[in-house]
Parts: C-alpha cells; sequence; structure tokens
C-alpha cells in the first residue's frame, strides 16, 4: 500500500550535539547523537549527509507510547577517554532505555545494540528520517523482504539505505513495519494520531521518506549504506552476523591506538580527558577519501529549524588550517601533511582558496578572504619549523599564495566571520605573518618584496585602524582602540573612520561609523608577535574588549565576536533565521586566554571556562546562551545554544590553549615571525603606493615604491611635473611589478606627480596620480 504524502518541512537535526563519532578502519561512515539518539549519519564523504536521525518509540500498544528524543531524560558515555563511542541510557517511570552505538570498521554500515527493560508491556519502535544525498525531496521508501529477511529500504539518486534487525538469537528482529511521507503518514504522525502503531505501509514517495519498524526488546539494529537497497542489505545483514562485542572492541582500540600516538600535553585529571577528547574531535571530522580535507563540524547550525544544504559539512580553508596547527602541537604530523596536500591540490591559479568548498574542491560559496589565502603559507611554516614537512613540495604553492596576498592586501573582501569587506586586524596579522612566513620559501627579488611588504604593513597598522577621543574611548578609560573594520576605500579615497560599516544579520542595520565597532580581533596581533602585549594600543584596546564584548556566565567568562553581532538566537531563544543576536563563542574564550599567555598571566580561568561551556561529555559549541534561562529552548546561561556543536575550530583552540600553557608561549606562533617583529612595530624610512593601497603622503625622507600588476613604464615628475623622468618597474615573481621612485630627497611640501604606460597593452593609464611629501 503506498503511503499518502503532502507538503512538509523537512529540517535537520538539533547542531546540540552529544557525539559525533566515525571509524578508523576502512568504513567510509559518520556518525552524530543528540538528544540520546542517532541524529545525521554521512556517506559515502563527510559532506554529504544521507538520514536527519533515527530515534525510538517506546510503546505499549493500548495507548501509552514516549518518543525517546523528546523524552529527555538520559545519560551518555564513552568507553574510554577521548573514544568517540556511545553508551546511552533513557530512564522513565516504567522503562530503561540502553542504546550502544559504534561504526564497523569494515562495513559501510552503523551498529546499534539495544535493550529494554522494565514493563514487559512495552515494546520499541525504531523510527528514521531519511535525507539521501543531502536531498529531502525525492527519496522512496519501502518495507519489503529481501533474500528471505525483512528490511526497510530508502533509495535516491545513487544512494541507498537498509535497515536490518536482530534479535538476541541472530534471528530476524522486525515485527511489524511501515514507510512514509514526513508530517503525513510517518511514524510518528500514527502514534500522535491512534496511540500506537496502526499503519502498515510498504512504500512511500518520492518525497521526504521515513521508516518504522517495530523491534524484539533486545536486539541489535544495523543501519547500511550503499549505492543500492540490496547493497545495502548486504551490507546491514552481514554485519549483524558478526558479533557485536568484537566490532565494538575493535572500534575502541584503534581509536585508543591513534590518541596514543598523539603528543598531548599531560596535566591530570579532567583537563587530560577534554584535550583527549578534542584530539579526537580533530580527526573524526577528516574525510577519508578526500584525505586531508576536514568539515567545520558534523552539525548544521540550529538545524531543527534549517532546511540548509550546506551546513556546516563543508571546508573552510581557514579553520582546516586552524585544525591542522592543532595536529601538529599534538604531534600528528601525518594527518597535518595530508591537510597540506589537500589545500595544495585545491589552491586556485591565482594563489587563493575558495571561500569554502565540498570536498572535491567545488566552491560553495564564492567570497574571498584573505586571511584564507594566508593561513596555508603558515601551516607549511609550523612544519618546516618541526622537521615534519616529509618532502612535500611546497614552493609553487607559498610563491603563489604570496603573491595572491602581497597583490590584494591589505584589505580583505571579507573578514574571518564572511561578513564585512576592509581591513581587519586579524586578516592583517595572518596575512603579514604569511609573508614573513612565505619569504623563507622564496629568493631574490620575490623574498625581498615579500618582507618589504609585510614590514610596511606591520608598520602602518596603528595609522590605519586606531582611533582616538572617541565617545567610547571615554565610557572606557581609555585614549584609543583598534577598530572592528577599517572601510574598505580608506585605503584608496578618504581616510575618514566615522564612514557607516554596516552589520549584516541584525533585521535591520544600526548604521554605526567604523570608530564605533570593536572586535576581538587585535588579540591576533600579539599571538603572531607583531606587538607586544603590553603595547599601550593593545593595552588600551582589550580594556574596551573587556569592558565591551565579555559576559560573565556561570561557566565562566565569554566574548562576543563584535559589539551589535547579529549571529545568534534571537531574545526568545528562537534559532537564527537571517537575523538574531549574537552570542558568546568559546572560541573567543581561548584567544583571549593566548592573550593572557603572553601577557604573564594565568590562563587556567580560560580553559576552565571553555571545559565548563561544553556538552557533558566535553563537546565545545559554537556559542553558548549567555542570558536568563530559557527552560522550552533547552538554554541554560554558560551552556551550549542551537548553534554548531562541535565546531572543530574550538576544540582546535582547546587544543592549542593547553599546549600552549606547557609550552609557555602560544603554541601556534609563526617562528620566522617572532624572529623578525619580537612584539615590535617596525620603524621604516619608505611606503609602498599599490596595487591597493593608493597613500595620498608619504614622510619626508622615505623612498616610495610603486607597485603594479603588470610590467609598466613609470612617468614621473615633482612639483607639477618638473624635472620628468621615466623608470620600468622590475618583475617580482609574484605577479607585482615594483619601480623605486627617488622620493628621499625631497622635502615636505614638496609633490610628486606619476602615470604609467602598461607595457604589455602599449597603453597609457590615462589617470595621473599625486603623493605629497609630509613631515617625518
Amino acid at each position: 500500500m503506498q503511503a499518502p504524502c503532502g507538503p512538509c518541512t523537512p529540517t535537520w537535526a538539533p547542531a546540540r550535539k552529544d557525539l559525533v563519532g566515525a571509524s578508523l578502519g576502512s568504513s567510509r561512515l559518520w556518525f552524530t547523537i543528540a538528544q540520546g539518539i542517532v541524529t545525521e549519519v554521512y556517506y559515502p564523504r563527510i559532506d554529504i549527509p544521507q538520514i536527519k536521525d533515527l530515534g525510538f518509540i517506546i510503546a505499549d500498544d493500548k495507548g501509552f507510547w514516549v518518543e525517546l528524543r523528546r523524552l529527555n531524560a538520559y545519560t551518555i558515555t564513552l568507553p574510554k577517554p577521548g573514544v568517540p563511542a556511545a553508551e546511552i541510557i533513557h530512564r522513565h517511570p516504567r522503562f530503561t532505555f540502553t542504546l550502544e552505538v559504534c561504526a564497523s570498521q569494515s562495513r559501510d554500515t552503523l551498529l546499534m545494540r539495544y535493550s529494554l527493560e522494565g514493563d514487559a508491556s512495552l515494546k520499541p519502535y525504531a523510527l528514521l528520517a531519511a535525507r539521501l544525498g543531502d536531498d529531502a525531496r525525492n527519496n522512496v521508501a519501502s518495507s519489503a523482504t529481501h533474500d528471505g529477511r525483512h528490511v526497510l529500504w530508502a533509495e535516491q539518486g545513487p544512494f541507498a539505505i537498509a535497515l536490518s534487525a536482530v534479535d538476541q538469537t541472530g534471528t530476524d528482529g522486525f515485527g511489524r513495519r511501515s514507510v512514509g511521507c514526513l508530517e503525513v503518514s510517518d511514524g510518528w504522525q500514527d502514534f500522535n494520531k491512534n496511540g500506537r502503531m496502526t499503519w502498515e505501509y510498504d512504500s512511500a514517495g518520492p518525497g521526504a521518506v521515513t521508516l518504522m519498524g517495530e523491534l524484539t526488546r533486545r536486539g541489535t539494529l544495523a543501519l547500511g549504506l550503499a549505492g543500492t537497497k540490496e547493497a545495502a542489505s548486504t551490507l546491514s545483514v552481514s554485519v549483524l552476523m558478526d558479533d557485536f562485542d568484537e566490532e565494538w572492541t575493535n572500534y575502541c582500540r584503534d581509536w585508543e591506538e591513534w590518541l596514543g600516538t598523539c603528543r598531548r600535553a599531560t596535566f591530570g585529571g579532567k583537563i587530560d580527558e577534554r584535550l583527549a577528547l578534542s584530539a579526537a574531535m580533530l580527526k573524526v571530522h577528516q574525510d577519508r577519501t578526500y584525505r586531508g580535507a576536514t568539515v567545520a563540524s558534523l552539525s548544521v547550525p540550529w538545524g531543527d529549524t534549517s532546511t540548509s544544504r550546506g551546513g556546516y559539512h563543508l571546508v573552510w580553508p581557514r579553520d582546516l588550517v586552524e585544525t591542522a596547527g592543532a595536529l601538529v602541537a599534538v604531534e600528528c604530523y601525518r594527518d597535518a601533511r595530508d591537510v597540506l596536500r589537500y589545500l595544495i591540490a585545491t589552491q586556485q591559479e591565482d594563489g587563493h582558496w575558495f571561500q569554502n568548498q565540498w570536498l572535491g574542491g567545488r566552491a560553495f560559496w564564492q567570497g574571498v578572504q584573505l586571511d584564507e589565502a594566508a593561513f596555508p603559507i603558515l601551516l607549511v611554516s609550523l612544519l618546516h619549523e618541526r622537521d615534519a614537512l616529509d618532502g612535500i613540495p611546497v614552493t609553487d604553492m607559498i610563491k603563489r599564495a604570496v603573491g595572491f596576498v602581497c597583490r590584494h592586501g591589505p584589505s580583505t573582501n571579507q573578514d574571518r566571520w564572511e561578513e564585512n569587506s576592509g581591513l581587519n586586524s586579524f586578516t592583517l596579522a595572518v596575512a603579514i605573518a604569511s609573508l614573513v612566513e612565505g619569504s623563507v620559501f622564496l629568493d631574490g627579488a620575490a623574498k625581498e618584496h615579500a618582507l618589504r611588504v609585510a614590514d610596511y604593513w606591520n608598520a602602518q597598522i596603528e595609522a590605519w585602524s586606531f582611533v582616538r577621543g572617541t565617545s567610547l574611548a571615554g565610557q572606557a578609560g581609555v585614549n584609543g582602540y583598534f577598530v572592528r573594520t577599517v572601510p574598505p576605500d580608506f585605503l584608496t579615497g578618504t581616510r575618514d573612520l566615522n564612514e557607516i560599516v554596516p552589520i549584516k544579520n541584525l533585521p535591520y542595520d544600526p548604521r554605526l561609523p567604523a570608530s564605533d565597532q570593536v572586535s576581538t580581533d587585535c588579540l591576533q596581533l600579539v599571538r603572531y608577535g607583531l606587538r607586544a602585549a603590553n603595547d599601550p594600543s593593545i593595552a588600551e584596546t582589550v580594556k574596551v574588549i573587556d569592558h565591551l564584548l565579555e559576559t560573565d556566565t556561570p561557566s565562566g567568562p565569554v566574548w562576543h565576536r563584535y559589539n551589535h553581532d547579529g549571529y545568534g538566537e534571537h531574545d526568545d531563544g528562537t534559532g537564527f533565521n537571517g537575523t538574531g543576536r549574537g552570542r558568546g563563542w568559546p572560541l573567543l574564550t581561548g584567544e583571549r586566554g593566548h592573550y593572557a599567555l603572553s601577557a604573564g598571566e594565568d590562563i587556567t580561568p580560560y580553559l576552565e571556562a571553555m571545559m565548563a561551556m561544553s556538552s557533558p561529555l566535553g563537546l565545545i559549541p559554537e556559542q553558548i546562551w549567555d542570558s536568563s534561562p530559557i527552560p522550552a529552548c533547552g538554554l541554560v546561561p554558560g551552556k551550549p545554544s542551537g548553534s554548531a556543536m562541535p565546531l572543530v575550530w574550538a576544540h582546535a583552540e582547546f587544543c592549542k590553549l593547553c599546549h600552549s600553557l606547557a609550552q609557555g608561549r602560544p603554541v601556534d606562533r609563526p617562528a620566522a615571525t617572532w624572529a623578525r617583529y619580537r612584539g615590535v612595530r617596525p620603524m621604516l624610512d619608505y611606503d609602498i603606493w599599490g596595487p591597493t593601497y593608493q597613500p595620498r603622503n608619504v614622510a619626508a625622507g622615505h623612498t616610495l615604491y610603486v607597485a603594479l600588476t603588470a610590467p609598466a613604464t613609470i612617468h614621473f615628475g615633482t612639483n607639477g611635473w618638473k624635472d620628468i623622468q621615466d623608470i620600468d618597474t622590475a618583475d617580482t615573481g609574484l605577479g607585482v611589478h615594483v619601480a623605486k621612485l627617488p622620493t628621499e630627497a625631497l622635502k615636505a611640501g614638496d609633490s610628486i606627480q606619476f602615470t604609467f604606460l602598461w607595457r604589455d597593452a602599449g597603453a597609457w593609464e590615462g589617470q595621473n596620480y599625486e603623493v605629497v611629501i609630509a613631515a617625518p
């Protein structure tokens, strides 16, 4: 009988995961757990979800029924610290339901051993919502007998799943079965309308389909995933012929062995357990086909209200390098090298990486972020510093990335939060460090220009982004601070920090000027050794950061990304839907802790806060709730919100903060950058004009370098086109062509005028430029 279908809204499972896991064997399957049940399962790549959830209803066939995920009375434990397998116990006055979950080592199957104890009249019912191929609209489902065994199937395109069951004796574990369409004929609707299982449809779809099967009180379920329903059934049945205890033991043993290869810092007690789990989270989120590719999270932020196809199961180059940095910290060099190889393979011809991408290298969002072009160079540097590159050829990648940074910086089309264009101190810190670290692998004119640009940008940070005398400075009792975003035309046009910088993710734009917006981003200047922790500009900005962005919670202090942020739940607890109110990020508590370490402070409170903000098992969320409790939404002050959990970047930050504490310095501080600056702003005798920064003034006594993106002849004169001369640019090998204009002899009040003849095109620029010599 065909199940009726109708309109529905197929969302994902909640993002607040209890656990995520994967086998370290040949299996290509990743599982997640939330609300005490299995949620999204990914196959055959970590960016392709195949189901929304697989949960259970407990019922007596007489009108009493309970859905376990709504019961919310469960505990979850790990077999050993850091081993991502789960034993879940749901408790109710009438029953106890135990569920053990792990992935098969050698087959693309998920194993679940269950046991129902208590009232003998009760039975469990498995309830699965399919999302094959990340698609909820075109799935078809059937209840059938395959090779003499009952099976629940779903298919869509090249993907299929099969749910099989056995009892304790190994015989078929299914009783009645049904398939249906979401919100119309699914199993939950049957119980909700009739109080028991009354429907037994044998086919459903195309649409958002569900599967339901009546089970024995004790047994094992296997979810097989393959290219056809028959192949999926073969996998699910064959794994059920294995001994579950042996599968469980092998799964746990492999994880214990991998964790044993990690050289983690040891402190004793809970922190060691959380460090082991964080290391495991870095490993779980790696793909098996595209080695080194790591997604940001096996969750969809506010998934229970979201229909997004992307979620966070995508690769962001920034998150990827931050994750690899933590792998380097725990000396998992092989995994970190796989990340580097993947980055080399997905670099674009001009030297940058996509904002984010599917595993195979196809772009998802189309933005360009300067820090994501720079970060991969820092990974090379970390591995090189530890003599762990293992012969990977990196020069071509570095040269292209350095060239991109030189041609497009110091401004970025998007900041690290993917919201605003302009100049940002976090992005600038990463870019400067990448040029210095990259120069180690360059020579000649390329090396010289990379260092010239790095020094120049470093020397200009305060001139570009430090504001003084604002009302906000007065409130915080400081002279000034670094702003969140310098408007993009600041570098080429009007230098006005009172220009409006739009704030995204709010129902309306408060139209705040750049000078009234503050973020935590300047802390990266200290972490990477560009400024000292006690530098006056940094110390004053930290006061403003703590005044404006810090929130004290029962779990400890947490920081917001920037003032008036809109990325988070609404005040009533409903999920972010394009607008909301920004919440505190444990990740930023870790970054603030790294600053405290550089300042010589005790960073234990920051580590303790990150642990307290985590889930009971230790998963670290993207954001925590930092307002009054809203029990109906499960929102508790200082605890995870409905944003992504786990956030791999946050786990990487926790790993790095632990190892930074052990080493007494930021463990990811770039070595060549630190050696060059040691926290001190360089004093220079030159300025750079172009390609994107066009200063109107240079200091008397300074040389002026003109940097262009194609070969040209510079036609120039002084003080109103007097003493006209021509000079050809020289190729740096970075896609930048440079000429040195003799401005050092000019005095304050003089000026230089110039234009270009583009040699390849044989055409003039068609515009004159002027730079005025200012007093030193």
